[in-house]
């Protein structure tokens, strides 16, 4: 049943999932400006630092689907409470790492925890709000998604800077602590916990989750693996399809039998837009979030610039995605998917435009020559996440609310590992081909264009094909199943 009475805390619970997520997405590139001072202080290799940033998002998108799942049956409160405490302790345990092993244990369980965390957001947002006003809250998480990757580079510098060189990278992990500390208490007073008229806990699929979880590991493993110079894992990529084809006719008997799926699979079939926007979503970040890694390595190993020059540089792209995501969250109803195919246009021109003046990035001339394609790349790349959010998910059942939003970020996050795998590795053989980071770091963003044109495809189908099926149709038509 379609929620009557808009509930009043709505906007202030919003306020809260956002900055939990912020501070659990912003992790995912905050690490990246790090690698140099982790590697010196740890003494350690480069493929174990890799690990350092992989394994957070490998276990990150192994639990995402689970942890919205675990909050559609027993409530949100109970899950963002379970998740930030443990993403909490997770990075307690990384900022005082005394080795890397270590490290490498607590970023895989603060990406674990991080996991039950995420899915929540979306599932609160398709409960607590309807009609234009999801546009607007959808607009509002997609500032954060946007922002926190543009900025985490930029708040690691400046941690780095403050902390020192040797040691600083640790401040990265240890101010999640006091901030996760009263987020816990918010959580508990302000978000909802389950409705006591819900349906009663139909439990968890658990075959279900292992099969899922096993198609993910084999997905994700060996590109992580890959990214560490470890190359047999990539067998275990034969392994998906069979896998997801397990799955997929497993929650088909699930669904027959009349009982909860992990995950609705006829979703993809049957909800207008919700596999296309899958589509669009991975691929996008397939391509832009590589862009932010190489950009990091390339300023400080290429150009040796300091990490806090590093994520400076990366400002405009920031305030750019801060603008259009809210303005596009606005605009969504009523424009729709054209409005991701214009945003995915624009963003593809400004990174051919950054690709372009990159010889003449050396030097001062950074902030100069690098500004205007990174503020019109993140003008575009803000008004991509949150529409397409609010379309992928607009006639998903508020009861599978959760579990879709967890597929939906599962895909983002296989797309941000396959996407700094692809752009890197392009990175690194240009430059051992032409011995100058100039001409390699324009490869890797060709590279990153060509993923780009990929979701543009994606985004155009949809447009093209699905809207028409959808015209003069509220988006929360089906809110409930």
């Amino acid at each position: 049943m379609q929620r009557q009475t808009p509930d009043p805390t709505r906007w202030r619970v919003l306020g809260v999932t956002v900055t939990v997520g912020f501070m659990v997405l912003l992790d995912v590139t905050i690490v990246n400006v790090a690698i140099p001072s982790m590697r010196a202080s740890l003494e350690t290799t480069a493929a174990n630092i890799q690990w350092v940033i992989s394994g957070y998002a490998l276990a990150f998108g192994l639990t995402l689907v689970i942890g919205g799942r675990l909050g559609d049956a027993w409530g949100r409160r109970r899950m963002m409470l379970i998740g930030l405490a443990g993403f909490v302790v997770a990075s307690a345990a990384a900022g005082l790492a005394p080795s890397i092993e270590l490290l490498i244990l607590a970023r895989l369980v603060q990406g674990f925890a991080a996991g039950l965390l995420t899915p929540q957001n979306s599932g609160l947002i398709q409960s607590l709000f309807s009609g234009p006003e999801r546009g607007t809250a959808f607009g509002i998480f997609g500032l954060t998604v946007s922002v926190s990757s543009a900025i985490g580079p930029i708040l690691g510098g400046l941690i780095i800077a403050a902390g020192g060189a040797a040691e600083g990278w640790r401040w990265i992990f240890l101010v999640n602590v006091p901030i996760g500390l009263v987020l816990l208490v918010v959580i508990a007073r302000l978000v909802p916990g389950r409705d006591p008229d819900a349906e009663p806990d139909p439990g968890l699929d658990l075959v279900g989750s292992l099969l899922l979880g096993a198609v993910v590991l084999c997905v994700l493993y060996p590109v992580v693996s890959a990214e560490g110079g470890t190359r047999w894992p990539l067998l275990l990529l034969l392994l998906a399809p069979v896998l997801a084809v397990g799955f997929a006719r497993w929650e088909r008997r699930v669904v027959g039998e009349g009982r909860a799926p992990l995950l609705d699979v006829s979703l993809l079939r049957r909800v207008p837009g919700y596999a296309s926007g899958l589509a669009v979503g991975s691929l996008y970040f397939t391509g832009f979030t590589g862009i932010f890694l190489v950009l990091s390595v390339h300023l400080q190993e290429g150009l040796d610039a300091s990490p806090l020059e590093a994520g400076l540089t990366l400002v405009p792209f920031a305030v750019g995605s801060a603008v259009s995501s809210l303005i596009a969250g606005r605009l969504v109803s009523r424009v729709g998917r054209v409005l991701t195919v214009a945003a995915l246009s624009l963003m593809m021109v400004a990174v051919l435009a950054l690709a372009l003046v990159v010889p003449l990035g050396d030097g001062g001339l950074l902030w100069v020559v690098f500004a205007v394609p990174l503020l019109v790349a993140g003008l575009g790349g803000g008004a991509v996440v949150s529409p397409n959010f609010t379309l992928t998910l607009a006639e998903v059942p508020t009861r599978m609310g959760g579990a879709a939003a967890g597929a939906l970020q599962t895909g983002q996050r296989i797309g941000t590992a396959l996407g700094a795998a692809l752009v890197m590795t392009t990175y690194q053989l240009a430059l051992a081909a032409y011995d100058d980071p100039g001409p390699a770091l324009q490869w890797a963003i060709g590279a990153a264009l060509v993923l780009l044109s990929a979701a543009w495809l994606a985004a155009f189908w949809s447009w093209r094909h699905e809207a028409p099926l959808r015209t003069h149709r509220p988006p929360t038509a089906s809110a409930e199943g």
